[in-house]
Protein backbone atom coordinates (compact mmCIF):
# COMPACT_ATOMS: atom_id res chain seq x y z
CA UNK A 1 0.00 0.00 0.00
CA UNK A 2 1.51 2.88 -1.20
CA UNK A 3 2.07 6.26 1.05
CA UNK A 4 0.18 8.37 -1.77
CA UNK A 5 -2.40 6.35 -1.06
CA UNK A 6 -3.29 6.13 2.38
CA UNK A 7 -2.56 10.01 2.70
CA UNK A 8 -5.26 10.18 -0.17
CA UNK A 9 -7.25 8.04 1.86
CA UNK A 10 -7.25 9.86 5.16
CA UNK A 11 -7.53 13.09 3.70
CA UNK A 12 -10.71 11.90 2.39
CA UNK A 13 -11.65 9.88 5.22
CA UNK A 14 -11.29 13.64 7.22
CA UNK A 15 -13.48 15.72 4.50
CA UNK A 16 -16.46 13.43 5.23
CA UNK A 17 -16.25 13.76 9.06
CA UNK A 18 -15.62 17.61 8.85
CA UNK A 19 -19.44 18.30 7.98
CA UNK A 20 -20.53 17.09 11.35
CA UNK A 21 -17.47 18.37 12.92
CA UNK A 22 -17.85 21.70 12.11
CA UNK A 23 -21.14 21.62 12.66
CA UNK A 24 -21.19 20.41 15.91
CA UNK A 25 -18.36 23.15 17.21
CA UNK A 26 -20.74 26.21 15.48
CA UNK A 27 -23.66 25.07 17.84
CA UNK A 28 -21.20 24.48 20.44
CA UNK A 29 -19.70 27.77 20.29
CA UNK A 30 -21.99 30.24 18.77
CA UNK A 31 -25.42 28.63 19.59
CA UNK A 32 -24.49 27.82 23.01
CA UNK A 33 -22.17 29.91 23.60
CA UNK A 34 -19.93 27.92 25.35
CA UNK A 35 -16.14 27.35 24.78
CA UNK A 36 -14.37 24.43 24.15
CA UNK A 37 -12.70 23.15 27.66
CA UNK A 38 -10.62 20.89 26.07
CA UNK A 39 -8.56 21.68 22.45
CA UNK A 40 -6.09 19.36 22.82
CA UNK A 41 -8.44 16.39 23.87
CA UNK A 42 -10.82 17.88 21.04
CA UNK A 43 -8.20 17.89 18.20
CA UNK A 44 -6.85 14.37 19.50
CA UNK A 45 -10.32 13.00 18.82
CA UNK A 46 -10.64 13.97 15.23
CA UNK A 47 -6.98 12.92 14.39
CA UNK A 48 -8.30 9.18 15.87
CA UNK A 49 -11.52 9.45 14.76
CA UNK A 50 -10.02 9.97 11.25
CA UNK A 51 -7.38 7.23 11.15
CA UNK A 52 -9.86 4.63 12.52
CA UNK A 53 -12.24 5.46 9.95
CA UNK A 54 -9.52 5.04 7.22
CA UNK A 55 -8.61 2.24 8.98
CA UNK A 56 -11.75 0.29 9.00
CA UNK A 57 -12.78 1.21 5.28
CA UNK A 58 -9.76 -0.48 4.45
CA UNK A 59 -10.27 -3.57 6.24
CA UNK A 60 -13.75 -3.67 5.16
CA UNK A 61 -12.32 -3.46 1.57
CA UNK A 62 -9.47 -6.05 2.17
CA UNK A 63 -11.64 -8.65 4.23
CA UNK A 64 -14.89 -8.40 4.73
CA UNK A 65 -16.57 -7.56 1.69
CA UNK A 66 -14.33 -10.66 -0.36
CA UNK A 67 -14.61 -13.06 2.49
CA UNK A 68 -18.82 -12.46 2.47
CA UNK A 69 -18.90 -12.98 -1.16
CA UNK A 70 -16.87 -15.93 -1.53
CA UNK A 71 -18.89 -17.59 1.58
CA UNK A 72 -22.04 -16.47 -0.62
CA UNK A 73 -20.74 -18.18 -3.50
CA UNK A 74 -19.57 -21.17 -1.90
CA UNK A 75 -23.11 -21.63 -0.36
CA UNK A 76 -24.75 -23.47 -3.06
CA UNK A 77 -22.06 -26.44 -2.93
CA UNK A 78 -23.53 -27.55 0.35
CA UNK A 79 -26.58 -28.49 -1.77
CA UNK A 80 -29.04 -28.46 0.91
CA UNK A 81 -31.26 -25.70 0.95
CA UNK A 82 -32.11 -25.77 4.87
CA UNK A 83 -28.43 -26.37 5.88
CA UNK A 84 -27.63 -23.16 3.75
CA UNK A 85 -30.31 -21.43 5.42
CA UNK A 86 -29.48 -22.93 9.34
CA UNK A 87 -25.94 -21.77 8.60
CA UNK A 88 -26.81 -18.48 7.35
CA UNK A 89 -28.87 -17.77 10.37
CA UNK A 90 -25.89 -18.71 12.65
CA UNK A 91 -23.71 -15.86 10.83
CA UNK A 92 -26.73 -13.54 11.33
CA UNK A 93 -26.50 -14.41 15.19
CA UNK A 94 -22.85 -14.32 15.36
CA UNK A 95 -22.49 -10.61 13.48
CA UNK A 96 -24.86 -8.92 15.48
CA UNK A 97 -23.63 -9.64 18.71
CA UNK A 98 -20.51 -8.14 17.89
CA UNK A 99 -22.43 -4.69 16.36
CA UNK A 100 -21.45 -2.36 18.55
CA UNK A 101 -24.78 0.43 18.27
CA UNK A 102 -26.42 -2.72 19.59
CA UNK A 103 -24.39 -3.10 22.83
CA UNK A 104 -24.83 0.60 23.70
CA UNK A 105 -28.51 0.83 23.06
CA UNK A 106 -28.81 -2.63 25.40
CA UNK A 107 -26.90 -1.41 28.17
CA UNK A 108 -29.05 1.82 27.77
CA UNK A 109 -32.09 -0.39 28.04
CA UNK A 110 -30.87 -2.31 30.98
CA UNK A 111 -29.84 0.72 32.94
CA UNK A 112 -33.11 2.68 32.05
CA UNK A 113 -35.14 -0.40 32.76
CA UNK A 114 -33.48 -0.96 36.29
CA UNK A 115 -32.37 -4.27 34.74
CA UNK A 116 -36.06 -5.91 33.88
CA UNK A 117 -35.12 -6.03 30.42
CA UNK A 118 -31.04 -7.48 30.68
CA UNK A 119 -28.79 -6.81 28.26
CA UNK A 120 -27.39 -9.83 26.85
CA UNK A 121 -31.25 -11.35 26.84
CA UNK A 122 -31.78 -7.74 24.91
CA UNK A 123 -28.62 -8.75 22.38
CA UNK A 124 -29.71 -12.10 22.12
CA UNK A 125 -33.39 -11.69 21.26
CA UNK A 126 -32.44 -9.06 18.64
CA UNK A 127 -29.41 -11.32 17.29
CA UNK A 128 -32.16 -14.12 16.84
CA UNK A 129 -34.46 -11.47 14.93
CA UNK A 130 -31.67 -10.74 12.89
CA UNK A 131 -30.97 -14.04 12.21
CA UNK A 132 -34.46 -14.92 11.03
CA UNK A 133 -34.11 -12.00 9.12
CA UNK A 134 -31.62 -13.36 6.69
CA UNK A 135 -32.41 -16.27 6.76
CA UNK A 136 -35.72 -15.43 4.88
CA UNK A 137 -33.66 -13.19 2.62
CA UNK A 138 -31.78 -16.14 1.37
CA UNK A 139 -34.69 -18.09 1.32
CA UNK A 140 -35.71 -15.67 -1.22
CA UNK A 141 -32.78 -15.79 -3.06
CA UNK A 142 -32.60 -19.64 -3.24
CA UNK A 143 -36.07 -19.80 -3.95
CA UNK A 144 -36.77 -16.88 -5.94
CA UNK A 145 -39.34 -15.63 -4.38
CA UNK A 146 -40.74 -12.03 -5.13
CA UNK A 147 -39.58 -9.60 -2.32
CA UNK A 148 -43.66 -8.02 -2.00
CA UNK A 149 -44.74 -11.55 -1.43
CA UNK A 150 -42.16 -11.25 1.75
CA UNK A 151 -42.48 -8.16 2.93
CA UNK A 152 -45.83 -7.33 3.03
CA UNK A 153 -46.65 -10.46 5.14
CA UNK A 154 -44.33 -9.53 7.91
CA UNK A 155 -44.89 -5.47 7.60
CA UNK A 156 -48.75 -7.36 8.43
CA UNK A 157 -47.33 -8.79 11.59
CA UNK A 158 -45.69 -6.30 12.52
CA UNK A 159 -48.29 -4.32 12.42
CA UNK A 160 -50.75 -6.14 14.29
CA UNK A 161 -47.88 -6.88 17.01
CA UNK A 162 -47.69 -2.91 17.52
CA UNK A 163 -51.48 -3.00 18.92
CA UNK A 164 -50.62 -6.07 21.10
CA UNK A 165 -47.27 -4.88 22.98
CA UNK A 166 -46.47 -2.98 25.63
CA UNK A 167 -46.07 0.91 24.50
CA UNK A 168 -42.80 0.94 26.35
CA UNK A 169 -41.34 -1.71 24.39
CA UNK A 170 -42.48 -0.60 20.60
CA UNK A 171 -39.72 2.26 20.66
CA UNK A 172 -37.18 0.05 22.05
CA UNK A 173 -38.02 -2.70 19.49
CA UNK A 174 -37.69 0.10 16.94
CA UNK A 175 -34.10 1.13 17.93
CA UNK A 176 -32.75 -2.21 18.13
CA UNK A 177 -33.49 -2.44 14.52
CA UNK A 178 -31.52 0.68 14.12
CA UNK A 179 -29.02 -0.95 16.11
CA UNK A 180 -28.11 -4.17 13.87
CA UNK A 181 -27.35 -2.28 10.32
CA UNK A 182 -23.82 -1.26 11.44
CA UNK A 183 -20.42 -1.63 10.38
CA UNK A 184 -19.94 -5.06 10.26
CA UNK A 185 -23.42 -6.94 9.23
CA UNK A 186 -23.85 -4.60 6.31
CA UNK A 187 -20.73 -5.39 4.31
CA UNK A 188 -20.69 -8.83 4.93
CA UNK A 189 -24.76 -10.23 4.88
CA UNK A 190 -25.54 -8.10 2.02
CA UNK A 191 -21.94 -9.76 0.48
CA UNK A 192 -22.99 -13.17 1.04
CA UNK A 193 -26.38 -12.40 -0.25
CA UNK A 194 -25.00 -10.97 -3.61
CA UNK A 195 -22.24 -13.44 -3.80
CA UNK A 196 -25.04 -16.44 -3.52
CA UNK A 197 -27.42 -14.39 -6.16
CA UNK A 198 -24.30 -14.38 -8.98
CA UNK A 199 -24.06 -18.21 -8.92
CA UNK A 200 -27.95 -19.24 -8.71
CA UNK A 201 -29.44 -19.92 -12.11
CA UNK A 202 -31.51 -17.34 -13.64
CA UNK A 203 -30.86 -15.03 -10.42
CA UNK A 204 -30.50 -11.83 -10.97
CA UNK A 205 -28.73 -10.15 -8.04
CA UNK A 206 -30.51 -6.65 -8.89
CA UNK A 207 -33.65 -8.19 -7.77
CA UNK A 208 -33.05 -11.07 -5.34
CA UNK A 209 -29.87 -9.98 -3.15
CA UNK A 210 -31.16 -6.25 -2.46
CA UNK A 211 -33.61 -6.03 0.37
CA UNK A 212 -31.45 -7.91 2.86
CA UNK A 213 -30.96 -5.24 4.49
CA UNK A 214 -34.45 -4.13 5.46
CA UNK A 215 -35.75 -7.98 5.91
CA UNK A 216 -32.75 -8.60 8.77
CA UNK A 217 -34.62 -5.22 10.25
CA UNK A 218 -37.78 -6.17 9.74
CA UNK A 219 -36.68 -9.51 11.88
CA UNK A 220 -35.52 -7.65 15.08
CA UNK A 221 -38.56 -5.44 15.50
CA UNK A 222 -40.95 -8.94 15.75
CA UNK A 223 -38.58 -10.12 18.12
CA UNK A 224 -38.20 -7.69 20.16
CA UNK A 225 -42.42 -6.98 20.19
CA UNK A 226 -43.02 -10.90 21.08
CA UNK A 227 -40.63 -10.50 23.94
CA UNK A 228 -42.72 -7.43 25.17
CA UNK A 229 -45.43 -9.44 24.80
CA UNK A 230 -44.59 -12.61 26.19
CA UNK A 231 -43.17 -10.54 29.34
CA UNK A 232 -45.71 -8.04 29.81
Amino acid sequence: MKLSYIFKGLWNTFKNILPITTLMLFIQLFIFKKPMKNIKTFTLGVILSTLGLFLFIEGTNLFLLPLGESVGRNLILLKNKWFIILLVFGIGFCTTLVEPALTALAMEVDEISIGSISKNFLMYTVACGFGTGLSIGICKILFNIKTSKIVIPLFIISTILLFLAPEEIIGIAIDCASSTTGPVNIPLNLTIALGLSKVIENSDPLLNAFGIVGLTSIGPIIFVLLLGIITK
